[in-house]
């Protein structure tokens, strides 16, 4: 019942202003701190109070068990203005990838595996920074080649997502 009670007045049309983009993070900090603060704290009051009332090897105090193990970074958003309140983000980029995964049953190896995860992660932070995947990864596979040759990666520094350098065709 507790959780219910913080999960809606965490998420309740009073608290949004906590995650607005137009607030500088120290403004966004403060707001967490006078208003959702209190109501992380009384949650993890209310686990460490209920943990003893629950059977020790029940699935609820498995939950609680988890909860107070991860108390210090499920806290981290109240230290830090820029951290959001939520993963969402994380979760929308995951979605394409979460969804394709039955048509990947070909990847059948570690290193498969491992340069699947590479190409996405890439393609998932080119979206993250404005670019075109397509684009951008067409550019990479341009540039690359030019420099293979070569002990300096240095030139990795100019084909990063976030470089200024990259040509204006890859950004949207």
């Amino acid at each position: 019942m507790m959780q219910l009670v913080l999960k809606i007045s965490i998420s309740s049309p009073d608290i949004p202003i906590s995650e607005r983009k137009d607030l500088e993070p120290e403004e966004r900090l403060e707001y967490r701190r006078l208003t959702v603060c209190p109501l992380v704290d009384a949650y993890f009051a209310w686990v460490k109070e209920s943990q003893e009332k629950v059977p020790a090897k029940g699935k609820i105090a498995g939950g609680f068990r988890y909860s107070i193990d991860q108390e210090r970074y499920l806290r981290v958003f109240l230290e830090d203005g820029e951290v959001p309140m939520d993963n969402n983000a994380a979760e929308q980029a995951i979605r394409g990838f979460c969804i394709g995964k039955k048509n990947w049953v070909m990847i059948d190896t570690v290193a498969g595996a491992d340069a699947s995860a590479i190409l996405y992660s890439l393609a998932e932070t080119a979206k993250a920074n404005n670019l075109k995947p397509y684009d951008y990864f067409e550019h990479l596979l341009t540039e690359i080649p030019k420099h293979i040759d070569e002990c300096d990666t240095s030139f990795c520094e100019d084909l990063l997502p976030w470089s200024e350098k990259l040509p204006a065709n890859c950004r949207k």
